[in-house]
């Protein structure tokens, strides 16, 4: 298993920092989520040939590898202008992970909530198109129902994902998303598992027990979520990981938590413990 940190809340460090800090830390793999210097959300990447030595050397020198590589494009809009651009935006990012040294990106399945139809056939085009080049390059995309996504229940991404049925395009399932996707999350994991390659840990309280947040107006359309350190939340974490255990999961498991900007260090540490933690717990070595 990799267990990795998603840096975004030390993204003012300079990328050879990052791993530096992630060996500080524990971690011995980093997924890069967006970089204004490297790829940052919804366009094409801003990594420099000096930008991939620095990565590529950082990584040499501390041993901690980067596991995957965070993109979001529109390449579900129902707009054709915006998925075409968003089809060259992924070429662009999967160039810049052949270069890098990384075979995973990790993506969401985007598109409108209030469109499915229109966006799960522009999602299809889009892969379609793209798969070619996925094969080629030897990438592997893992795709999560975001909140706000065509798709948000669990189960139905996946059913997306096994009617493409590519190796390369499978499942990430993000804790901190649980209560969006489903109820019942032990079952939710089994139903993945035969996709199942990528998990995102942090806690999240359950928006759907009761008056857990103050939205006004009554019914506004948003979908709120959060990316707190495990015990913050409602995630049950036992359930969580024994049922990772369960399925014989051995893929990348990230940690996620974005919350804490001004303790980030201590944020990152404490995840690492925890997860460490479970992980003795449930996985036998």
């Amino acid at each position: 298993m990799q267990v990795t940190l998603d840096p975004y809340m030390h993204r003012r460090l300079e990328l050879p920092e990052i791993f530096r800090l992630a060996a500080e830390l524990g971690y011995p793999c980093v997924e890069l989520s967006f970089r204004e210097d490297f790829v940052p959300l919804f366009v094409a990447p801003a990594a420099t040939p000096e930008t991939i030595r620095a990565v590529r050397q950082a990584s040499r020198e501390t041993g901690v590898t980067l596991a995957s590589i965070m993109a979001v494009y529109h390449w579900a809009s129902p707009n054709e202008e915006k998925r075409w651009m968003a089809v060259e935006q992924w070429k662009k990012v999967v160039r810049l992970a052949v270069e890098v040294g990384c075979t995973v990106i990790n993506s969401e399945f985007s598109g409108q909530p209030d469109d499915l139809v229109a966006s799960k056939e522009a999602f299809l085009t889009s892969v379609m198109e793209l798969l070619p080049i996925f094969e080629r390059e030897g990438i592997r995309v893992d795709v999560e129902p975001h909140p706000g996504d065509f798709v948000e229940d669990g189960n139905t991404a996946v059913d997306i994902l096994r009617e493409i049925g590519s190796p390369h395009l499978r499942y990430l399932y993000c804790a901190p998303h649980t209560f969006h996707m489903g109820e019942d999350m032990a079952g939710m994991i089994r139903y993945a598992a035969p996709l199942l390659t990528h998990v995102h840990v942090a806690d999240s309280l359950n928006q759907r027990a009761g008056l857990r947040y103050i939205v006004n107006p009554p019914g506004a359309p948003v979908r709120v979520h959060q990316h707190l350190n495990i015990g913050e939340g409602e995630v049950e974490w036992n359930i969580f990981f024994g049922t990772l255990a369960e399925v014989g999961f051995d893929g990348i498991l990230t940690s996620s938590v974005f919350a804490w900007e001004d303790r980030a260090v201590e944020s990152s540490r404490f995840m690492r413990k925890r997860i460490q933690d479970y992980l003795d717990k449930f996985f036998v070595a």
